[in-house]
């Protein structure tokens, strides 16, 4: 075991866990940081104490108060601009502002220190006529924020001569905040044809070749089985909606069923953790053929963005699932572009996952939601893309228990 204690001498491998709860549900955030130089690198005073004179293993947290590791509140970021300060045409198309959604600063006009570079999100909280309420703050701004981080490895480092620093916290904050509804209302994800896709043409014709490749990298793919373990029940029937060639649970997890539900029949016949299986198209048929309460939980691994109807399917899910069954969506930032919905593609990575939310909030059948999200782990040595790409494919899930009282 590595005996090697961190210090100012030496670097470390951490995994940084955001834990924060917003008024429909609890909220989890992780970022794996690589290399950690505690000379060098900024974190908020009490936690850089923390985290010297640790080993592997070892966990540090401390919780803040709103404002403390993130920018303050400020009452004069959120403030009214006319409808046309908003301008934005990306490829001959005009992108309307819609409540709660995000988007880039450069889309301001006449907003002092904003300029058409500027990247970082701001957030359209209402539209009313033609006028736009919108907020320049953090999306965390009013949370109260735990931090959690877990020593992964602590390694020695050579002679050091000056460098930059890198704010963990600040990558760490960077997106969460973005999942939820400001203001107590839903956003508007909906008003743009949102579930258009590239190819309309029959779904059947796209899924008719088998293909039996990983979407994702080991290390997602790792990442995601871990979770199944961590929520699914043991000796459960489950349901593997938008199935394929594998379902990505865990090996060490007993279950009384697998039941396949997907749009290729080898692909299904392959999957070894299938007890059963069928092809239906959940675009064309709406409709579950599966009695009530069937399910103890139902789990989709990155396909819930090519769902054209999902506020039905979310109802079928909840349906045939037992009371207090567990719903679990898993994705990731790779989809088939032709296939995928409209609005999907056009989000912030951290927007998705207050998309799927809206998903279970709408249908009203569920309780106890969770948002949770990886990022910043390395990419295996195993995956086509190594070399080419530093960090393995970022995880996102949302997950609830129906609610049949």
């Amino acid at each position: 075991m590595n005996d090697i204690l961190t210090s100012e001498n030496t670097l470390a491998a951490i995994t940084f866990m955001l834990k924060w709860k917003s008024a429909v549900a609890h909220h989890t955030d992780c970022y794996h940081a690589q290399p950690v130089n505690f000379w060098r690198d900024c974190f908020p005073r009490g936690l850089a104490e923390g985290l010297l004179n640790k080993r592997p293993g070892d966990v540090v947290e401390q919780s803040f108060g709103p404002g403390e590791i993130v920018p303050a509140f400020d009452g004069s970021l959120d403030f009214k601009i006319k409808a046309n300060q908003f301008c934005c045409n990306l490829d001959g198309l005009s992108i309307k502002p819609r409540q709660g959604r995000f988007y880039p600063k450069g889309f301001l006009r006449g907003v002092p220190k904003i300029f058409p570079q500027n990247m970082e999100p701001f957030r359209v909280i209402s539209v009313t006529g033609d006028e736009l309420f919108v907020s320049l703050n953090h999306s965390l701004a009013k949370e109260v924020l735990t931090v959690r981080a877990e020593i992964v490895n602590v390694m020695p480092k050579g002679v050091e001569r000056g460098g930059s620093y890198t704010d963990w916290i600040e990558i760490l904050t960077m997106g969460p905040g973005m999942q939820v509804r400001v203001a107590g209302k839903p956003t508007d994800f909906f008003s743009d044809d949102s579930f258009r896709r590239e190819d309309e043409a029959d779904d059947a014709i796209f899924y008719e070749k088998p293909r039996f490749v990983q979407h994702l990298d080991d290390r997602a793919i790792s990442e995601i089985s871990r979770l199944y373990g961590e929520l699914l029940p043991q000796n459960g029937h489950v349901l593997d909606l938008m199935s394929s060639w594998t379902s990505h649970l865990p090996k060490g997890l007993s279950l009384a069923s697998v039941t396949g539900v997907g749009m290729n029949l080898e692909e299904l016949k392959r999957n070894e953790r299938l007890t059963q299986y069928l092809v239906q198209d959940l675009n064309q048929n709406l409709t579950l053929p599966f009695s009530e309460n069937t399910f103890d939980a139902v789990i989709c691994t990155a396909s819930v963005e090519y769902l054209t109807h999902p506020l039905e399917i979310f109802n079928e899910l909840a349906r045939v699932l037992r009371p207090d069954g567990i719903c679990i969506m898993t994705f990731s930032n790779r989809w088939f572009p032709p296939k995928a919905i409209r609005i999907w593609q056009d989000l912030h990575e951290f927007e998705r996952m207050g998309l799927v939310l809206e998903y279970f909030l709408l249908t009203e059948r569920f309780k106890d939601l969770h948002t949770y999200s990886m990022r910043g782990l390395p990419r295996p040595s195993t995956d086509k893309y190594f070399g080419l790409q530093k960090y393995s494919d970022p995880v996102y899930a949302v997950w609830g228990k129906v609610n049949k009282d």
